[in-house]
C-alpha cells in the first residue's frame, strides 16, 4: 500500500482505536458487574450479620430473669414494654416483641397492637427451636428470631425480634460510595491503561486500520516474493534480518528460516550501519551490486533496507570486453610502433645505409619473433599466449620491462576454462602493471607452468603446492606475478579477498576479488610475498587431485 493510499481510510477507527473502544467496553462491562457483585454481597454479608444480631437479641430477652418474673404477674404488659423498648433502642433492632404461646402480644413497638396476634410463624418456637426468618408483617418485610421462653422446663412465652429489610438497605446504602467510588477508580485506572496500551499500538501500527493491515501485508508479501532483486531488512538491533525475501536467499546461498547478520557473505557483515551506494561484492559464484538506506520514522532510525542485485554475467561481460580492448591497444600499440620502425627503415634507405638498415630491421623482428615462437612453443593455450603477448606490448607502452619467465610452460590450462584463465592472468598481472607504475623503474614478472610432484620445489612454492596436491602426488597449474611495487600487506589482500578493493582512489579493485572467487571455485590456494619481492602466488589442483 502506498503511503499516500493510506489516508483514504481515516474514516475508519484505526487498529489502535478499536482496541481501545473494545476495552473500554470490556472493562466496563467487567467492573460494572463486580460493582453488582460487591452489593449483592454486601446484602448478603448484612444479612447474615442481622440474622444473627436479632437470634442474640431474642435469646437474651427470653433468657433473662425479668422476662420470667414479668410473665408470672397478671400483666406482664406493664412490666415488659419499658424493657423491651430499652433494648430494642440500645440494639437498633425495629421490633421486640414477646408473647403468649396462643400469639396474644404483650409487647410491641406499635402499642396500639399490644394484645393482638402475633402474624409470623411460632411452630417451630412452640417445638422449643430457635430459628430465623424474613417475614412481611405489620412493619413490613423484616429479618426476624423467634425462640422460646422456659419457665421450669415449661414454654410459657415466645420472644420475637427483628429489623426490617428498609432499615437493611439503608445500611448497605451507606456502603454503596465506597462501592462505586472503587469501581470508578478501577475503570480510570483501567481506561488510563488502555489509553496508554492504544498509543502504543497506534505507534506500532502507524494508526492504520485492520483492514489496511492486511492489505499492506498481502501486497508486500507479494512485492517481496516477485521482485528480482534481493531485499535484505534489519530492525533497530541489526543483528537478525526482519525481512529476507526469495531472490536475497538465492544470491547469498541463505538457509531457509531466521537469516542473521553473521550468516551474510563476511564483506556485507563488515558494511557500515550507514547509507550505502553501488558497492561490488563478490561471493564464490557470484558478483553482487550492493546498496544500503537507513529507514527513519519521525526522524528516528529504525532499521536498514539492504538491496542485492547480480551482475555475475554483466562483469563476465565487461571483463572480456576489456581482455579485448587491451588487446585492440596492444594492436594499435605495435602498428604504432612499427610506423616508426618502418618510417626509420626507409629513411635509413634512402640515405644510403642499407647494411644498417637491414640490421635494425632484423633485430627488431628477432626478438618480437623470438618471444613468439617460444609463447607458442611453452603455451599450449592460444589464449593465454595472445594474453601475455598483449601484456608485454601493454606494460612497455606505461614505461614498464614485462618478462616471461624462461621455465614457463604450459600444455593446458585445466581445470580452467580459456575465459578463466584470461580472468585469471590478466587480473593478476593488470595489478602488477598498476603496482610497478608507481617506481622509478618498474617491472613485472609472470611465470605460468605445470607442477609435477616428480619436480623440486622451493620455498614458499612448496607449501602452496603440497597443500593442493592429491595423496598420490597429482600435479598442479602454478601462476606467480611478481612486480617492483611495494607489495600488500596480510590485511590489505584479506580485504581485497572478501570484496571489491584497491589501494587506488580510482579503481573498484574487483580484479583480486575476481580472481579469489575463480580460486576458491576449483579448490585452489592464494598467497602473496612481500620479501625478497612483490609477488602473488595461486595454485590449482588438477581435476584427478580434486
Amino acid at each position: 500500500m502506498l503511503r499516500g493510499e493510506k489516508h483514504g481510510g481515516r474514516g475508519r477507527l484505526s487498529l489502535a482505536g478499536q482496541a481501545f473502544v473494545l476495552q473500554l467496553v470490556v472493562l466496563g462491562l467487567v467492573i460494572g458487574i463486580g460493582a453488582v457483585l460487591a452489593v449483592l454481597d454486601a446484602r448478603h454479608d448484612s444479612d447474615v450479620t442481622t440474622s444473627r444480631e436479632v437470634t442474640d437479641v431474642a435469646l437474651t430477652v427470653a433468657n433473662a430473669r425479668s422476662t420470667i418474673e414479668a410473665l408470672r404477674t397478671p400483666d406482664p404488659t406493664a412490666l415488659l414494654q419499658p424493657v423491651t423498648e430499652r433494648t430494642r433502642k440500645a440494639t437498633g433492632m425495629d421490633f421486640i416483641v414477646v408473647m403468649a404461646p396462643d400469639r396474644t402480644r404483650y409487647t410491641h413497638t406499635t402499642p396500639a397492637l399490644i394484645g393482638q396476634p402475633f402474624s409470623g410463624n411460632i411452630d417451630r418456637a412452640l417445638a422449643g427451636e430457635t430459628f430465623t426468618e424474613t417475614y412481611t408483617g405489620t412493619l413490613g418485610p423484616s429479618i426476624r428470631a423467634v425462640t422460646p421462653v422456659y419457665d421450669d422446663g415449661r414454654i410459657v412465652a415466645l420472644v420475637s425480634a427483628g429489623v426490617t429489610r428498609a432499615r437493611i438497605g439503608a445500611q448497605v446504602g451507606t456502603q454503596l460510595p465506597l462501592i462505586l467510588g472503587v469501581a470508578a477508580a478501577g475503570l480510570v485506572v483501567a481506561a488510563a491503561g488502555s489509553f496508554l496500551l492504544s498509543r502504543r499500538i497506534r505507534r506500532q501500527t502507524h494508526g492504520l486500520a485492520p483492514d489496511e493491515l492486511r492489505t499492506m501485508y498481502e501486497q508486500h508479501d507479494a512485492v517481496l516474493h516477485s521482485i528480482h532483486e534481493g531485499l535484505v531488512v534489519f530492525g533497530p538491533s541489526a543483528d537478525r534480518a526482519e525481512v529476507v525475501n526469495d531472490e536475497a536467499r538465492r544470491l547469498l546461498d541463505l538457509p531457509d528460516g531466521p537469516v542473521a547478520r553473521a550468516d551474510l557473505p563476511i564483506s556485507m557483515q563488515r558494511m557500515s550501519w550507514g547509507v550505502v551506494r553501488d558497492e561490488m561484492h563478490v561471493t564464490t559464484d557470484r558478483i553482487l551490486l550492493v546498496n544500503q538506506d537507513v529507514v527513519t520514522w519521525e526522524r528516528r532510525p529504525i532499521g536498514t533496507v539492504i538491496t542485492i542485485r547480480d551482475h555475475t554475467e554483466l562483469r563476465t561481460v565487461m571483463g572480456e570486453l576489456d581482455s579485448v580492448r587491451g588487446f585492440a591497444e596492444s594492436l594499435r600499440a605495435q602498428a604504432h610502433e612499427s610506423a616508426n620502425r618502418l618510417h626509420t627503415v626507409i629513411t635509413m634507405v634512402e640515405l644510403g645505409r642499407y647494411r644498417e638498415a637491414v640490421e635494425f630491421a632484423t633485430a627488431e623482428l628477432q626478438l618480437s619473433q623470438a618471444l613468439i615462437d617460444r609463447l607458442l612453443a611453452s603455451v599450449g593455450d592460444p589464449a593465454l599466449a595472445a594474453l601475455l603477448l598483449g601484456k608485454v606490448n601493454q606494460a612497455a607502452e606505461r614505461g614498464i620491462e614485462l618478462t616471461i619467465t624462461e621455465d614457463t610452460a604450459l600444455d593446458s590450462t585445466a581445470p580452467l576454462s580459456a575465459q578463466e584463465t584470461v580472468t585469471l592472468v590478466g587480473n593478476l598481472v593488470d595489478n602488477a602493471i598498476d603496482a610497478a607504475a608507481d617506481g622509478a623503474v618498474g617491472w613485472v614478472e609472470v611465470t605460468v607452468r605445470q607442477q609435477d610432484s616428480a619436480d623440486p620445489l622451493v620455498a614458499p612454492e612448496s607449501a602452496a603446492l603440497d597443500s593442493v596436491r592429491g595423496a598420490n602426488g597429482d600435479s598442479a597449474l602454478y601462476v606467480r606475478v611478481a612486480d617492483s611495487g611495494p607489495g600488500m600487506s596480510a590485511e590489505s589482500f584479506a580485504r581485497a579477498a572478501e570484496r571489491g578493493y584497491s589501494t587506488k582512489a580510482d579503481h573498484q579493485g574487483l580484479g583480486l576479488a575476481l580472481v579469489h572467487r575463480l580460486v576458491d571455485r576449483h579448490g585452489g590456494v592464494i598467497g602473496t610475498e612481500r620479501d625478497p619481492e612483490s609477488a602473488v602466488t595461486v595454485t590449482i589442483p588438477r581435476k584427478d587431485a580434486r
